[in-house]
């Protein structure tokens, strides 16, 4: 049986889906890495991922951020207090997963160049087991804390333009009554003054 995924996409047609399961890439690096691409354009998510990998620009922290540093490049997001950091596992996975999600596009023919990410989510996946050795003979957990993620692709709808005249004038724009009134009201007093 298929997994489920979290939530369907409005529009089959005009959207594509990936997801990978209990993948080996820390939970919350990639969960922030996640909230930093939702709802952009695919090409540019994937400059994003880029330029993080090469340190050119960094991934706020915002929820999991205890002990993160503050940085310059965090600036370019404003309500993190420039708490920042260049995952680059995560950003790494993420990367291949809209790799995988875009070649599903192209294989239902959709334009790529005009999707955006409409859902991703990153949720945690069942610890793994290592052992860690401590003084007096003990033994300590080691565990890894693995992540599954799922997104969705959409196209991006065309914009609406605005409806013209029949002359080619925009149309002009309705005043309500009263504002009319209140227009009338203020002329009538400055005229008498």
């Amino acid at each position: 049986m298929p997994k489920k995924y979290a939530r369907e996409p409005a529009n089959y047609t005009k959207s594509c889906k990936a997801r990978g399961s209990s993948l080996r890439v820390h939970f919350k690096n990639t969960r922030e890495t996640a909230g930093a691409i939702r709802g952009m354009n695919l090409r540019k998510a994937q400059k994003l991922l880029q330029d993080v990998i090469e340190k050119k620009r960094a991934i706020p922290f915002r929820r999991f951020n205890g002990g993160v540093g503050r940085h310059a490049q965090g600036k370019e997001w404003k309500a993190c207090n420039s708490q920042s950091r260049w995952p680059k596992k995560s950003c790494e996975f993420l990367l291949g997963l809209l790799q995988n999600a875009e070649s599903n596009a192209e294989v239902s023919g959709l334009d790529i160049d005009s999707l955006r990410i409409s859902w991703i989510q990153v949720n945690r996946a069942q610890k793994q087991r290592r052992r860690t050795y401590r003084a007096h003979g003990r033994i300590n957990p080691f565990m890894s804390n693995p992540c599954h993620i799922e997104l969705i692709l959409t196209e991006a709808k065309e914009p609406v333009v605005r409806p013209e005249d029949v002359e080619g004038v925009k149309k002009v724009k309705k005043v309500s009554k009263k504002k009319q009134a209140r227009e009338r009201m203020r002329q009538g007093m400055t005229i008498g003054e």
